[in-house]
């Protein structure tokens, strides 16, 4: 896929079987924060919202979903206990699970709490290397 224009280019050009969770992600990065700004970094649809929030890539079988900050135990247990795959900031997706949606949701509210955090305390980065 060459670097897609915009996230709906980025959904348009992934695979069938991606798109339906891509537009799940999308949905509640949209819904959860309506002033998130969304955009294509690094070639995938990133969002910002008081400095980086996080994003999402489709592969060849799952959909990667990740944050700017470490994902709480809690919630990575959780997510392994229902089956999907996780990394310190990332949660895989398989083609064939649903997306854990209220686990997506507090992961993105509480990426946005700490943003807001950073920002009034005026920590918040306003950019870095390989940081848009």
């Amino acid at each position: 896929m060459s670097t897609p224009k915009d996230v709906d280019s980025y959904i348009a050009g992934s695979a069938s079987d991606a798109r339906p969770i891509l537009e799940e992600l999308r949905r509640i990065l949209t819904s959860t924060l309506p002033s998130v700004d969304e955009n294509i970094r690094w070639g995938v649809p990133f969002y910002r919202y008081h400095g980086a929030l996080g994003g999402y890539a489709t592969y060849k079988n799952h959909v990667s979903f990740g944050c700017q900050s470490e994902l709480r135990s809690d919630d990575r247990e959780l997510l392994e206990s229902q089956g999907y795959r996780t990394g310190k900031k990332t949660v895989q997706i398989a083609f064939d699970q649903p997306v854990p949606t209220s686990t997506i949701k507090r992961i993105v509210r509480a990426q946005a709490k700490l943003n807001d955090a950073r920002s009034e305390s005026g920590n918040a980065r306003q950019s870095t290397k390989g940081e848009p």
